[in-house]
């Protein structure tokens, strides 16, 4: 499950926008998520993970943006209507 926001705070404002990427850090064959951000806060995001890692607060390795595939639903449920009854004595083992 993701942050329905991109995890950037502007001027002690979060942003509101959706998550567009998942942020990773890749050290040799371990990938490390960081957090969710928007295209607009790309740059910032890529920017304030390479201070962290010259300050050795995060891993050194290649920072990658993988993008999101925004998906809606309503609740699922089921109505008597979706159910069907099925006839076993017509079944061979």
């Amino acid at each position: 499950m993701f942050p329905d926001k991109c995890s950037i705070t502007e001027q002690g404002k979060p942003c509101v926008n959706p998550p567009e990427f998942v942020v990773s850090i890749t050290v040799e064959t371990e990938e490390y998520m960081v957090g969710v951000t928007c295209g607009k806060h790309k740059q910032i995001v890529s920017g304030k993970i390479k201070i962290l890692q010259k300050e050795n607060k995060v891993p050194s390795g290649k920072v990658g943006f993988s993008p999101l595939k925004a998906v809606g639903t309503d609740c699922i449920h089921g109505d008597e209507e979706d159910f069907i009854q099925l006839d076993t004595k017509n079944f061979k083992n």
